[in-house]
């Protein structure tokens, strides 16, 4: 990052959430007078008649919301509160707006299911209970299948399994004490002796709902057993309620729908098209779908292809629905985001302007039983100025999943000092963007480290520990104005006009692949690539575009992943003689030039010039000689990738 932004850089130690934790915060003992009496208090012990002081709390959150008034604060004190958060209203500035947050040292719970009791065992480790409808209200998830565009039951696109009988999977879930339980696709699947993972089943009626679940060697009726009953945990209704935080609490359990980028964007947690949101320092995890949703509204019916998308961001940026006064501007840090069947963060144009920092994300699309194009740690369409900086992820991108999905329009796109591991199919996925889109600083361990159908995009002091694979598309994308959400053309996605510096490649073989869309390696090697002092390690093979490559053979891969009690340590030893023999200064816009599509340099969002003079701590580079890759220092070091 440029100089002028270090203080915003934060070390990893500092900003992650250990996996044995539950997030708690730290309240400011000096609140004046006048904060304090804007505080409402909601209390397990307390009852919605009282007026919300800390002497007479309320019973529920939602009572909360519907009196609190922008600068008021809502206090949610130790408990087990399960509910759906609607909020009314939100504030109306950053310093004015309406908070949400768990009381300090106290483990606040937010639930979208409820415990059920009075199961009966049906055959071997399988029990059943029924519930009346009226036990759903209005919204039933075993009655509500996922589906929508480019979503594939059974794991497949649709041309598959079109004339195949198809598995339903719905928004319903079984949880054992925490332990999310499979959907069975029959009944006859469920009465079988359990597997290593056991499953459920469910049957609705027009007045009861039967579900049935594996149980193994245990009494569900002694245990805590949870079923999915709200659609989120926290989410406004309406759209365009701003300036809303929501910090410290666990939320769980939402029977969240399919989320395409062509249709309203729900998830367990979510802005609801609004912009100026905080949502930090909480545990959020089992969300059928998406746990923490930055996405579009219901804009109406618009197609699930090419053309519907370049319809969708046209009607978004004409009509003024999306433009950073209305729209985005979020801040989403430091929290712990697991076990999402779809992704950790999701959303479609309403993460625009915004700030995704120091997440820890893992074990996402866990259940494969079902599949989509809407999958992974982060999956973001058109993070125009967004910035995604210090983000752990890993256990995140298994079959359609990808760790980091940046989609669509990443125009003054900033990803930054992640780190991203042990996930199965890749670590970033930049599709069909034309930039300028920055990628510096990240250490990207997975065997698969980046894969592109995207064009200007600037790879700077990254460590790459496996490959990259260039593939082609012949989809039409949009470019907008520097800064902005006005659209200005579309564009054929070609693979050319990207630029790797200062990087490490340490994988086998050769350093970028050719993938698919008839990008072979003869292709790859005519491509127009900016390729400069970058250093190749264990045999990883240069690109024919580097003409004077740093190579050393035999070096041991100078990052790795260390498990301890705490969560992961990331450790590196980086040889002093990889920064000598040869001059490598820090890269700054003017090396990385326009880019080929719109003509626009490469700045960061306040129209700065980048330059790549900080790494990954933000420790300051040796300008005229840095080191490759993200950590500026040579020698051994390491840090903690969860909290204190």
């Amino acid at each position: 990052m440029s100089t002028t932004v270090p203080k915003l850089l934060t070390l990893f130690a500092s900003v992650s959430i250990c996996a044995c934790d539950t997030p708690s915060i730290t309240k400011d003992s000096t609140a004046t007078e006048s904060e304090r009496l804007h505080r409402i208090h909601v209390a397990v012990t307390g009852n919605d008649s009282n007026p919300g002081t800390a002497e007479e709390p309320l019973r529920s959150i939602s009572a909360a919301a519907s009196i609190a008034e922008p600068g008021d604060t809502i206090t949610v004190h130790e408990g087990v509160y399960r509910e759906q958060v609607n909020p009314p209203r939100g504030g109306v500035a950053t310093d004015k707006r309406i908070t949400y947050e768990a009381a300090a040292g106290d483990v606040v719970e937010i639930k979208g299911s409820e415990q059920v009791t009075g199961w009966q065992r049906a055959e071997n480790d399988t029990w059943k209970v029924v519930l009346e409808n009226s036990f759903f209200g209005d919204f039933n998830p075993y009655n509500d299948e996922l589906s929508g565009h480019w979503f594939y039951a059974s794991g497949q696109p649709d041309n598959v399994t079109k004339n195949a009988e198809r598995r339903k999977s719905h928004t319903g879930a079984v949880y054992l004490n925490g332990a999310w339980l499979n959907e069975a696709a029959t009944l006859e699947e469920v009465l079988k002796p359990a597997g290593t993972q056991p499953v459920w089943f469910a049957f609705v009626t027009d007045t009861k709902t039967s579900i049935w679940a594996q149980f193994p060697q245990v009494n569900p009726n002694r245990e805590l057993v949870e079923i999915n009953v709200r659609q989120t945990v926290f989410f406004p209704e309406e759209p365009g309620l701003d300036y809303i935080t929501v910090r410290g609490f666990a939320m769980s359990h939402a029977a969240t729908p399919w989320a395409p980028p062509t249709q309203k964007q729900l998830g367990l947690i979510g802005t609801h098209w609004s912009k100026g949101w905080i949502i930090e320092d909480n545990d959020i995890s089992h969300a059928v779908t998406a746990c923490v949703q930055l996405g579009i509204k219901e804009f109406g019916e618009f197609p699930g292809n090419v053309h519907g998308m370049n319809e969708i961001f046209r009607f978004a940026s004409e009509s003024g629905e999306w433009h950073r006064d209305n729209v985005g501007g979020h801040i989403v840090r430091r929290n712990r985001i697991h076990n999402c069947g779809a992704t950790g963060i999701n959303g479609n144009m309403g993460a625009s302007f915004s700030l995704i920092e120091g997440n820890h994300i893992f074990d996402i699309h866990r259940d494969r039983s079902w599949s989509g194009l809407e999958q992974g740690g982060i999956k973001l369409h058109a993070a125009v100025d967004t910035i995604v900086r210090n983000n752990v992820i890993y256990r995140a991108a298994h079959g359609r999943a990808r760790a980091l999905w940046i989609d669509w329009l990443a125009q003054g796109t900033v990803i930054e000092g992640n780190v991203c591991f042990d996930n199965e199919r890749t670590d970033l996925f930049l599709e069909v963007s034309h930039g300028p889109t920055l990628v510096n600083n990240n250490v990207f361990l997975s065997k698969t480290s980046i894969t592109s159908t995207s064009r200007g995009a600037a790879y700077v002091n990254n460590y790459i520990a496996g490959s990259v694979v260039i593939s082609a598309t012949t989809r039409r994308t949009p470019y907008a104005e520097p800064h902005t959400t006005e659209l200005i053309g579309v564009q054929i996605n070609q693979p050319l006009d990207d630029r790797f510096m200062n990087n490490i490649f340490a994988g086998s073989g050769p350093a970028i692949r050719p993938g698919f869309g008839g990008v072979t390696a003869g292709v790859l090697d005519a491509l127009p690539f900016d390729l400069s002092n970058n250093l190749y390690l264990n045999g990883t093979l240069p690109p024919s575009q580097e003409t004077n490559p740093h190579v050393v053979v035999g070096a041991d891969p100078p990052f790795s992943i260390v498990p301890n009690g705490r969560g992961h340590l990331l450790e590196w030893n980086l040889d002093q003689s990889w920064a000598e023999g040869r001059t490598r200064p820090v890269v700054r816009a003017a090396d990385l030039g326009l880019t080929h599509v719109g003509k626009h340099p490469f700045e960061y969002a306040d129209g700065t010039p980048v330059v790549i003079d900080l790494d990954m701590f933000g420790n300051e580079r040796n300008k005229l000689n840095t080191m490759p890759g993200p950590v500026a220092t040579p020698g051994k070091g390491a840090t903690q990738l969860s909290p204190k």
